[in-house]
């Protein structure tokens, strides 16, 4: 059996900015695909420019990886760690796929225009239900596959895969688990692999302040970490840092873009800096530890819907497209039309993880397996 060493409790700071960096890069997220010309024009074409909303993916990737160390900490079993895990993916992937069908459906039937290739595949109900469950929608031995409107579950199949690597990595030894892992890396693909580092910073992130590591560090260190890791992204892209990587990486493949031979991960160099930045910011947070904020609450509450605003706003903006006329004010009601979406479906779907656990393993099963208090 696994057993965790040192401090596995995360402060209460930590834990707090961990929910503003999710609440944060959530906004930005919906606010990049809102910014779409198909959507509100080129009103907010910078947006897009810079490419945000793949940037803040790769924080959630950070901050994953050291919420899934933390949990494995917690749970200090496979069976419990499988059980945690899969219920929270389950308990918002399942109903999020269905209302993506409804949505699709719906607005297509509206209007077709707004929903053009390649931003909407349509496939088979099983074949979309089947890859969608699996999260093997972007495993390339499988073949990438977007699922209706909803191209941001593209990361919660890499994510998927990096929970089975680390659970297999921790939880088994011996051959089997070498043999294991090697399968999944190879039925994942290279794409998954290449963004892999970004998680496993944020494993190394829980490793580190676990140990001890945030007490023995300086304040002016915490201070000087909190300022330079996002002053050195916005100096990335200042200085054009992400196109000079991915035009050479693009060249390395021999393409004219690297989308084509990667996927969502053309980008995988300045993403690994992306994910250096965020490592930075997380051990300054890490370091100063704040007790307080104001609006604590409001973040924590927000927090609490960002997976469901993530894996619903895409479908929702597009039916809101297909629905609502060109009046005054439709990019707000696109925004806070979709955002609104994805608060509702939390609270049928991602706050009550606790009642779903129950109903699904028993009250007493639940208290042997849970194990954790952990929400990821």
């Amino acid at each position: 059996m696994y057993r965790p060493v040192g401090n596995s409790e995360m402060t209460r700071g930590l834990s707090l900015w961990l929910d503003v960096l999710r609440v944060a890069a959530t906004l930005i997220v919906v606010l990049s695909h809102l910014a779409y010309p198909r959507f509100t024009g080129t009103s907010y074409a910078y947006l897009r420019d810079w490419n945000v909303g793949s940037d803040a993916v790769i924080v959630f990737f950070v901050i994953s990886g050291l919420v899934i160390a933390y949990a494995a900490d917690r749970d200090g079993a496979g069976s419990r760690f499988v059980f945690n895990r899969a219920t929270r993916l389950f308990s918002v992937m399942v109903p999020a796929l269905v209302l993506t069908l409804a949505f699709d459906a719906y607005g297509y039937g509206i209007d077709p225009e707004a929903y053009p290739v390649p931003f909407y595949q349509s496939h088979p109900t099983g074949e979309f239900l089947l890859r969608g469950l699996t999260f093997s929608n972007e495993w390339s031995t499988l073949g990438r596959l977007r699922l209706g409107t909803n191209g941001p579950l593209w990361s919660l199949s890499y994510e998927a895969a990096y929970y089975i690597l680390f659970g297999f990595a921790i939880f088994t030894k011996g051959l089997s688990r070498v043999a294991i892992l090697i399968v999944v890396i190879a039925v994942a693909g290279l794409n998954i692999m290449l963004l892999m580092p970004a998680w496993l910073m944020g494993v190394g992130l829980w490793k580190w302040v676990k140990s001890g590591g945030p007490a023995n560090a300086a304040r002016w260190v915490g201070w000087l970490l909190v300022l330079l890791g996002p002053a050195c992204y916005l100096a990335g892209h200042l200085l054009g840092v992400p196109e000079l990587l991915v035009d050479a990486t693009a060249q390395a493949f021999g393409v004219s873009d690297a989308r084509w031979a990667l996927g969502f991960s053309d980008e995988f160099l300045w993403n690994f800096l992306i994910g250096i930045f965020t490592a930075m910011f997380v051990v300054g947070i890490a370091v100063l530890d704040p007790k307080n904020m104001p609006g604590h609450r409001q973040v924590r509450w927000l927090a609490g819907a960002s997976f469901s605003v993530y894996v619903t706003h895409y479908p929702a903006l597009h039916l809101l497209d297909a629905t609502v006329a060109d009046v005054v004010g439709r990019d707000l009601i696109l925004l806070f039309g979709s955002l609104a979406i994805g608060i509702v479906f939390a609270r049928y779907f991602e706050r009550p993880i606790g009642q779903f656990r129950e109903w699904l393993a028993g009250p007493k099963m639940v208290q042997r397996l849970k194990g954790s208090r952990a929400t990821h």
